[in-house]
């Protein structure tokens, strides 16, 4: 693959048979093995995918997400890592780094977040759940659970004949 769309930092970590797609964005991250990042992603330093994991294009993984193995990322998801974002620190002077904390997201083993879904800063998705399209996710979603709407919320549980099948 040509880098000339590419942009990876030298700090960032790749598992093996890692596939990327053009036109994406990766620094001071982690991506495990046979994991597929597609076309206009980004990811963040310190941001964690684990293995076998797809990232569909246009998603924004920012520090402090941690995505563990086997998870759906659809199209166009935004990660929070800020509840209170703010440009400036007093009117005229810049935020830093240092002027604020970054707030931990973690998307459990084989959840499936679906197509233009936004997480807020401080939630955890729980094992195997499903996050509907287009939701808003405010609260930690419970494990074996689908969710959606905005604010997200239970619709039902996955039965265990779902989980295994």
């Amino acid at each position: 693959m040509s880098n000339d769309y590419v942009c990876i930092t030298p700090d960032v970590k790749l598992g093996k048979n890692v596939k990327l797609s053009k036109f994406i964005n990766l620094y001071g991250c982690e991506i495990g093995e046979n994991t597929k990042i597609g076309a206009f992603v980004e990811v963040q330093k310190n941001a964690k995918i684990g293995n076998n994991c797809k990232i569909s294009s246009h998603t924004f993984v920012c520090e402090g997400v941690t995505i563990e193995d086997d998870v759906f990322i659809g199209h166009s998801v935004t990660f929070i890592n800020d509840s209170y974002p703010r440009a400036t620190i007093q009117p005229g002077k810049m935020q830093t780094e240092q002027d604020w904390k970054v707030e931990l997201t973690t998307i459990k083993r084989g959840a499936s977040i679906g197509s233009g879904t936004t997480i807020l800063a401080n939630v955890v998705v729980g094992e195997s759940a499903i996050v509907g399209a287009g939701s808003v996710v405010t609260k930690n979603v419970p494990a074996h659970t689908i969710v959606a709407g905005n604010p997200a919320r239970v619709l039902r549980k996955i039965s265990t004949e779902q989980r295994n099948a």
